[in-house]
C-alpha cells in the first residue's frame, strides 16, 4: 500500500517537473506561470527543489534571460514526454476506445499549403472529430520552427530538405516544377522548351526571402543565363492571376495547379527539383491522439491520390538537379 508521504512526494514531484517543463519550453519564468496560472515564485521555487533534489542546475539566469544547462537540457528530454503523457492521460485514454471527443490540435502551415494541401484532410477530420478545435497558423520559415521548439503548435505540415538536428520531416506527397504562361504567349506551345527560351521574359516570383525565388536564382546561374523579374508578388493565386493577365509568366510548383485556370503549363523537372510537402515535428514531441489522427487522414488522402500528384515524396534526389532550400510553406 503506497503511503500518504510517498503519494504526496510523487504529487509534488509531477507539478515540478511539469514547472519545469514549461518553463524550458517557453524559455521565461514569467510565461511558464501564465500557461500555469501559478505565481512566479511557485514556478521558482518548484524548479530550484528540483535542482536541490538533483543537486544540478538546470538554468543558467542572466537577469531576465534564462538558458537552460547542459543537464537541464537532458532532465527535459526525458521528462517532457512523461509530462505530457500524464497531460493528456484523458484524450489518450479515449483514444483507446475510438472516442475523441474534445481537445484541441494546432498545426503550423504556410500559405501555399494551407490553400493547396491541406483542404481535404482538415475537411475529413472535422467532419470525424467536430467536437476538437482546429487551429492553423499562417506562418513560414523561421516562424514555423520557433513554433514547434516552443510547443505552440502539435506539428507542421510543409516543405523541408535541409532539416535541423532537432526536427525530424516525413515527406508525403511530390509536386512538380511547372512553367505558367498567358495562353497566347509565345512561349505557350513551344516545344521542347530550353532554360534558355525563358531568360529574355519577365518572371513574376514571390517574395525575394522564399525559396522559390532562390532556386531560380541558382538554376539560372549554373546555366551560365539571366533572368529578369518584371514584378515580386506575395501568393500563388496572386501571381497565377497575373500571369493570365500578360503581365508576366512564373515558375511554380503544380501543387497550386487546379487546372481550371486559363494558363498554359509547361514542365520543368529537367532544370528544377521536384518539391515535397509533409510532416514536421520536434524531435521528442509527444503526439496527442488529435496529431495522431489527423496525420493518418493526411496519409491516406495522399495515398489515395498519390499517383495524380506524382507520388510520395520518397525517391532518392537527382544529382544533376539543385537541391531545394529549407522552407515551411
Amino acid at each position: 500500500m503506497t503511503s500518504l508521504p510517498n503519494l504526496y512526494y510523487k504529487q509534488n514531484r509531477l507539478k515540478q517537473l511539469r514547472a519545469f517543463c514549461h518553463t524550458a519550453r517557453t524559455g521565461s519564468i514569467t510565461l511558464a506561470a501564465e500557461s500555469l496560472f501559478l505565481s512566479q515564485p511557485s514556478v521558482s521555487l518548484q524548479i530550484q527543489a528540483l535542482e536541490r533534489e538533483f543537486g544540478i542546475t538546470l538554468f543558467e539566469r542572466r537577469g531576465p534571460q534564462i538558458k537552460m544547462t547542459p543537464e537541464g537540457e537532458t532532465l527535459y528530454k526525458l521528462a517532457e514526454p512523461l509530462v505530457e503523457g500524464i497531460d493528456k492521460l484523458h484524450e489518450t485514454f479515449a483514444e483507446q476506445f475510438g472516442v475523441l471527443e474534445s481537445g484541441e490540435l494546432n498545426i503550423a502551415a504556410g500559405e501555399s499549403t494551407i490553400l493547396y494541401i491541406l483542404p481535404e484532410p482538415m475537411k475529413l477530420f472535422a467532419e470525424a472529430y467536430p467536437h476538437i478545435r482546429l487551429k492553423l497558423h499562417n506562418v513560414t520559415g523561421r516562424d514555423g520552427l520557433a513554433m514547434l521548439r516552443a510547443d505552440e503548435v502539435d506539428f507542421a505540415v510543409g516543405s523541408m530538405l535541409e532539416v535541423p538536428d532537432d526536427i525530424s520531416y516525413r515527406p508525403v506527397v511530390t509536386y512538380d516544377p511547372t512553367l505558367i504562361t498567358a495562353l497566347d504567349h509565345p512561349l505557350a506551345k513551344k516545344q521542347n522548351l530550353r532554360l534558355a527560351d525563358i531568360s529574355p521574359y519577365g518572371l513574376i516570383l514571390p517574395p525575394r526571402h522564399l525559396s522559390t525565388w532562390r532556386i531560380v536564382d541558382l538554376v539560372f546561374q549554373q546555366h551560365n543565363l539571366t533572368y529578369n523579374v518584371a514584378l515580386e508578388a506575395g501568393g500563388w493565386e496572386v501571381i497565377k492571376k497575373y500571369v493570365e493577365l500578360g503581365l508576366g509568366i512564373s515558375i511554380v510548383t503544380d501543387v497550386c495547379l487546379t487546372g481550371e485556370e486559363r494558363l498554359a503549363q509547361i514542365p520543368l523537372s529537367q532544370y528544377f527539383p521536384r518539391r515535397t510537402y509533409g510532416i514536421v515535428l520536434r524531435k521528442g514531441r509527444f503526439l496527442s491522439p488529435q496529431a495522431k489522427r489527423f496525420i493518418d487522414i493526411l496519409d491516406r488522402v495522399f495515398v489515395s491520390e498519390g499517383a495524380e500528384h506524382g507520388g510520395m515524396g520518397d525517391e532518392p534526389p537527382d544529382p544533376n538537379r539543385p537541391s531545394m532550400p529549407a522552407d515551411i510553406l
